[in-house]
């Protein structure tokens, strides 16, 4: 795996994953229960929905600016400082009591920087490895391990209700910016002379769509994207309702799978067919939904758990697909286009369609917790069903060309 990539390489690769993942977990995880806690659970799904609007404008233009003008990691570096920035802003309105519309304006410019962060830290170091299939998984285990320590510092520091996390939030950002000095330098294509605006703003990217097979990973991901939106919002909400403390520190369970799932990835990647690997993840959210709407203390801690393995199984899986079929020169804006779907398309119906659900869900007694999760259950077998229709394996790599 390291013949023909430097140790220290592979290393940098591997802590510029877990300090990132780090700094989104310290950030997501406990947000629900933060706005809970100050008096902005109105606010809750539009929160989480900021993330996706602005996942509809600056991946792909990021994508655009790694694939053709400034290095990943420069953009990179100026995205971590600003997001860094503008979370501590956040939690300065949120301590002080700001309204609500200004602390949601400031979560939604937040999100403008924090958006395409993760897709071009993965083309990066997708660009680095020889071979995708057998080192991704090893590698993409460190961002996992690095969001459940997030997650567990937290809960160790009881700040799961407090809006200090954006403080601490913010320095695992600037030290992300910082340990962008150390990342390799890719090279970056020349462009023509004149390069057209849709061009710019990386749109030029649909033209993957045009591949069926593409077509239906970037749908199916982003279909299953829809339920899942209502893990971080509303599983420590239930956590909660059953009587558990340090709600942030249990849902780092879902990473316990996760980690088994991205060192067995490799194994999987060359001894099945994307189409059973794909429909394995999707299977697992089946039963990942179903289990949690038994609402029982055991059953919702393991379905919590299946929870990392299902995203593993399907949406990295998707990230190696790109690679793996999608021409190089293509490779930062594959990867935003599958950020644009996912966390724009799918984490806007996603956040507001289960801000719906819950609140068509609750009775004076309390929220109907079997009748939540069970509806999801429904939506993700249906997204499970549509993939093994719509999928046929490809004969040939497709290219972006």
């Amino acid at each position: 795996m390291l013949r023909t990539l430097r140790k220290a390489e592979y290393a940098e690769l591997m802590i510029l994953f877990f300090i990132q993942a780090a700094a989104m977990a310290i950030w997501f995880v406990p947000l629900g229960t933060i706005l809970d806690a100050h008096g902005l659970n109105a606010i809750k799904p539009y929160a989480f929905a900021a993330n996706a609007v602005a996942a509809f404008i600056s991946p792909l233009m990021f994508g655009a600016m790694a694939d053709r003008h400034v290095a990943p990691a420069r953009v990179l570096r100026w995205l971590a400082c600003a997001t860094g920035i503008t979370m501590a802003v956040i939690a300065t309105a949120i301590q002080n009591g700001w309204p609500a519309w200004l602390v949601l304006a400031l979560i939604q410019i937040f999100s403008l920087s924090y958006a395409p962060m993760f897709s071009i830290s993965t083309a990066l170091v997708l660009a680095r490895l020889q071979d995708a299939k057998k080192e991704f998984g090893p590698v993409r285990a460190l961002a996992t391990i690095g969001w459940m320590g997030g997650a567990l510092l937290i809960g160790l520091l009881n700040l799961d209700r407090s809006a200090f996390t954006g403080y601490l939030g913010a320095g695992f950002w600037l030290l992300v910016a910082g340990f962008t000095f150390f990342l390799p330098t890719l090279e970056i294509p020349k462009s023509a002379e004149h390069v057209a605006w849709h061009e710019r703003l990386g749109l030029d990217a649909l033209t993957l769509l045009k591949n069926r097979d593409t077509r239906v990973v970037f749908i199916t991901t982003t279909l299953f994207n829809i339920p899942l939106c209502a893990f971080y919002p509303y599983a420590p909400t239930h956590l909660h309702d059953r009587g558990f403390a340090h709600t942030s520190a249990w849902m780092s369970l879902a990473q316990v799978s996760e980690i088994i799932a991205m060192f067995s990835l490799a194994w999987l990647l060359l001894n099945w067919r994307l189409k059973w690997i794909f429909a394995c993840g999707l299977s697992l959210g089946v039963l990942r939904f179903a289990l949690s709407a038994c609402n029982t203390n055991q059953s919702l801690l393991l379905g919590i758990a299946l929870h990392g393995a299902s995203f593993v199984l399907v949406f990295i899986t998707a990230q190696i697909y790109l690679e793996q079929r999608v021409d190089p020169a293509w490779r930062a804006r594959a990867q935003a286009l599958l950020t644009l779907m996912n966390g724009g398309v799918g984490n806007l119906l996603g956040y507001l369609g289960s801000g719906w659900w819950f609140a068509a869900c609750g009775r004076p007694s309390g929220t109907q917790w079997p009748l939540f999760w069970g509806g999801l259950t429904a939506g993700v077998a249906g997204v499970l069903v549509y993939f093994l229709l719509a999928y046929r394996e490809p004969s040939r790599p497709a290219s972006a060309k």
